[in-house]
């Protein structure tokens, strides 16, 4: 491929890139993570509600890694509280898994300015050693693919195994007791999902701009007894 169209592949994959450090940042301060309703268990029992009148019993909650509300609904209007997940409520959740979601995210951002950095370098820069060429750039969106990944399963698990909606809900209660109705993925957890997409469309374009795998490489040099050039 010539060098003109390298470069441009490399530079579209850079913006990507860019692009996913731009998107996780901002999703890390949202508060749009989950989205659900919660029902007011106790308030419903007491007047035997059902179909319809469930729905004067039927509140919201929508959570982040750092704060979110809640919208307590129990038959007399809706009850709007903010919260916060630091210091509030480390009491009531998995701190460390949701802890190690939020650095896993920091590293997710930290890896994808070091995929943007050496895509640049090596669309307008001359790469030099092993980790600036072809190698560097399978290495860090590989990298990237695996935090965004894990990102998500690690927050997944935190909400539907450790019931994380159903204790937010409850947070502070006494006299009710709260139980999560429904409950999605917001569009700040599919931002991540977003992100491992466009890591692996970058994988794609570095194998388009003619650069071989890393194992399919590493059977070429065993072939060839003699050393390779990885400079391109």
């Amino acid at each position: 491929m010539p060098n003109r169209q390298k470069k441009i592949i490399f530079g579209i994959a850079g913006v990507f890139s860019f692009a996913c450090v731009l998107i996780v940042a901002a999703a890390m301060g949202t508060p749009f993570w989950v989205n659900g309703t919660v029902l007011c268990k106790t308030g419903a029992q007491l007047v035997n509600a059902s179909g319809h009148e469930l729905d004067k019993f039927i509140g919201r909650v929508n959570y982040g890694l750092f704060h979110g509300q809640r919208v307590k609904q129990c038959g007399l209007g809706g009850r709007p509280f903010r919260f916060s997940f630091f210091p509030d409520m480390l009491d009531f959740i998995p701190a460390s898994l949701h802890v190690t979601v939020i650095f896993f995210c920091g590293v997710l951002i930290l890896f994808s300015s070091v995929a943007t950095a050496f895509f640049m370098f090596n669309a307008f820069g001359s790469p030099y050693e092993t980790l600036h060429g072809p190698l560097g750039l399978y290495l860090w969106t590989f990298v990237c693919c695996f935090c965004s990944c894990l990102v998500m399963t690690l927050f997944a698990s935190e909400v539907k195994i450790n019931h994380l909606s159903d204790k937010i809900a409850n947070f502070n209660e006494v006299n009710f007791v709260y139980k999560t109705y429904t409950e999605w993925y917001d569009h700040s957890f599919w931002i991540i999902f977003l992100t491992f997409l466009l890591h692996c469309l970058n994988i794609l374009l570095i194998r388009v701009a003619g650069i071989q795998f890393p194992f399919q490489e590493a059977k070429e040099l065993a072939v060839n007894t003699g050393a390779v050039d990885l400079m391109y």
